[in-house]
């Protein structure tokens, strides 16, 4: 008699708790080593999207957003089988307000190919 392992279950919470404390390295945790995001924005429009590949790159972009001075909230988030959806908003002090909308596939509960939009407020700098 065999049993098979559940397949592990994606963390909404590690996922709310890495963006509201712009916590990079929890938020990184839930990419799979072969991860691929896009991010698609003003700057960088569907046809030739920011692409990142690998948790290095990934990492690094994560590094960068986190670290600056704003805020962030989840204020959706949806899993079904395979599939994540998620809707985050953020604040910079000056009034700039991003709101980004993303969907993404999963593996073994880990991100493996997630695609970004983000909207900026055009009265505010994008950085």
């Amino acid at each position: 008699m065999s049993t098979m392992a559940a397949p592990a279950a994606f963390d909404t919470r590690a996922l709310r708790e890495g963006i509201e404390r712009c916590d990079a390295e929890a938020l990184l945790a839930l990419y799979a080593e072969d991860a691929e995001l896009r991010v698609v924005d003003r700057k960088t429009q569907p046809s030739h999207p920011l692409v990142m590949h690998g948790r290095d790159e990934i990492g690094a972009m994560l590094d960068d957003v986190y670290s600056r001075e704003m805020t962030h909230k989840l204020e959706q988030v949806v899993v079904e089988g395979d599939h994540l959806a998620f809707l985050e908003s953020c604040h910079y002090p000056d009034g700039v307000r991003v709101l980004v909308a993303s969907m993404a596939d999963l593996r073994d509960g880990r991100i493996v190919d997630q695609t970004s939009v983000q909207a900026w407020d055009e009265s505010g700098s994008e950085q």
